[in-house]
């Protein structure tokens, strides 16, 4: 079966076409653990041979390592025939082995240290670097990175780093566009509400948003999505899995927003997990469909490390949920009723 597309058109150009399944390539960065170049070109041939056709990747991800892995494999594929991201927002310079970012984080990567810079200089600094480490001659979509509290450590730091794009690097990404440089450029951050600060301060395409649209939180609902829609922002949706929990089920151990699950998120993920079974469906078919529901959504990027991890990705994108299972959900109060299903 082959796998879905959406095609996104604020602007009336011509727009992008994403597959529903997206490839987000922090794990090609060794996170938490090191693959080999030959398991990440597995991993990514296995993607591509299913039609996985949109393509994420940041500085950050192994230090540069993500990106230029992705050059060696994306080399003799037509331009035209993926969508491509990057992000902009802290740029990479030499370290040493023991001054590097990262440790314990990311394994076998490159001596280098990040610099968070969201200003004109800084976002054309860090792009002129993406370009050489991945060989392109142009993205798609430039996002704003981490620009939320769990990577700014705390809220004035945020609305400090978010002045600093509006008055700087706001700009660069306008002139990209308007260049043809870029087709769209938005921001990828943890945190909804950043993503509707950018939106009502600037003329934003798309928001990459991890963990907080899924089967678990729906709090977006409130007042960010439903300005999504009424401006034809998109949505790509990151972490659709909360960090683990709703792929591996309320098993000991499992991971929520990258640590281990407090037990009311363990209790509630059991009580949805019932209500799929109940239904013929695992969880983690309906943990990556239900985001796909709303309208503004244009691909899910789970993360995967491997092609295990690739195939079940390939099977919960293919997976079929009865509208029952949602209105069941809605009815134990175990989904936000004014969700789109």
């Amino acid at each position: 079966m082959a796998l879905k597309t959406r095609h996104w058109d604020r602007r009336g150009d011509g727009g992008l076409t994403f597959t529903e399944l997206g490839f987000g390539t922090a794990p090609l960065g060794n996170l938490y653990r090191a693959i080999t170049d030959d398991e990440a070109d597995a991993i990514l041939q296995a993607a591509w041979d299913a039609g996985v056709r949109y393509y994420d990747t940041a500085p950050l991800y192994g230090l540069g390592l993500s990106e230029t892995r992705l050059n060696r494999f994306l080399r003799d594929k037509p331009r035209d025939e993926y969508v491509l991201s990057t992000k902009v927002g802290r740029y990479l310079v030499p370290a040493t082995a023991e001054s590097r970012d990262g440790h314990g984080k990311w394994f076998d990567v490159p001596n280098r240290r990040e610099v968070y810079d969201y200003s004109y200089d800084g976002v054309m600094r860090s792009i002129e670097h993406s370009f050489a480490r991945l060989g392109v001659d142009r993205f798609d979509i430039l996002f704003a990175h981490d620009i939320d509290v769990p990577n700014q450590g705390s809220r004035a730091n945020v609305h400090a780093k978010v002045d600093q794009l509006q008055a700087g690097g706001y700009h660069a990404l306008e002139r990209l566009r308007g260049e043809g440089a870029i087709k769209a450029f938005g921001a990828g951050v943890n945190e909804w509400q950043v993503c509707q600060q950018l939106a009502e301060r600037g003329d934003y395409d798309l928001f990459l948003l991890a963990g907080r649209y899924t089967l678990l939180e729906q709090h977006a609902l409130d007042t960010f999505l439903p300005l999504c829609e009424a401006r034809g922002i998109g949505i790509v949706t990151g972490g659709p899995y909360n960090s683990g929990i709703l792929a591996t089920g309320p098993k000991p151990g499992a991971f929520y927003d990258y640590d281990p699950a407090p037990q009311d998120v363990l209790d509630r993920v059991a009580a949805i997990e019932r209500v799929c079974d109940a239904h013929g469906v695992r969880l983690v078919d309906a943990a990556f469909q239900f985001p796909l529901l709303h309208p503004a959504t244009v691909s899910v990027i789970p993360g995967g490390q491997g092609t295990s991890e690739m195939e079940g990705n390939l099977q919960a994108a293919r997976a079929e949920i009865p509208e029952a299972l949602w209105a069941d959900l809605k009815d134990q109060g175990l989904l936000r009723g004014d969700a789109p299903t």
